[in-house]
């Protein structure tokens, strides 16, 4: 691996492939490696975030700055920005577990449509709930140009059942900037509704994704 991190192919740094791509297709170590902002002689942010995980995450997420910041190449600013990482996670959990925030298209309707707005190729993608519809995971199912009947329907199934989920909001959105639904959204809609059932897993919403606005199917009452 080269020594520095601008050294990379632009698709393999971090930060590039983040902005790019979603925090969510990101390595551990290429998280931490933001977060380090910089590597040391001879090991590049990269390098050394691997070795700060050698013991996992977890391990990692228990250990004081004092500690990190003993690692060659880590010192004070870097472990005490990773440690406040660690603690925002902690105290997001908490909230979560405490408050019982519910799915809430405007919220989640808003977000997705920010992340997705300017994107070329077509992403679909699902927000898996629990049985209070709380948010246990998003993630992206398809992206591409080619038509999305090509996805099965059996695709949802799979990573709903992954996390246990009871409740399930599709996304996906229009290049063309217009989040109106096409008799296409509610075809594949329809028939992943019922796939989903068939594994007692509601299909909660559908949200589609514009330019700079976004349709929720639940409101609109095509579902």
């Amino acid at each position: 691996m080269p020594e520095l991190i601008a050294d990379l192919p632009l698709d393999d740094r971090p930060r590039e492939k983040m902005l790019r791509h979603g925090a969510e297709t990101l390595s551990e170590a290429e998280l931490l490696a933001i977060l380090l902002g910089s590597g040391t002689r001879g090991k590049n942010a990269i390098q050394l975030a691997r070795e700060l995980l050698r013991d996992g995450l977890v391990l990692l997420g228990c250990t004081s700055a004092d500690a990190m910041a003993r690692t060659h190449g880590v010192g004070s600013a870097k472990a005490t920005r990773i440690a406040a990482a660690f603690e925002i996670a902690r105290r997001i959990a908490a909230c979560d577990r405490e408050d019982g925030a519910r799915y809430d298209d405007a919220i989640v309707g808003r977000a997705l449509t920010s992340r997705y707005a300017h994107e070329s190729q077509e992403h679909l993608g699902a927000v898996l709930l629990d049985s209070r519809q709380r948010v246990l995971k998003q993630c992206e199912i398809f992206v591409g140009t080619v038509a999305r009947a090509l996805v099965s329907s059996r695709d949802v199934v799979r990573v709903a059942l992954e996390v246990n989920a009871v409740g399930v909001v599709l996304f996906h959105n229009h290049p063309s900037g217009d989040p109106a639904p096409s008799a296409e959204d509610l075809s594949f809609t329809k028939k992943v509704q019922q796939s989903l059932s068939l594994v007692d897993v509601d299909l909660v919403d559908h949200l589609i994704l514009g330019a700079q606005r976004y349709c929720s199917m639940r409101g609109r009452g095509l579902l």
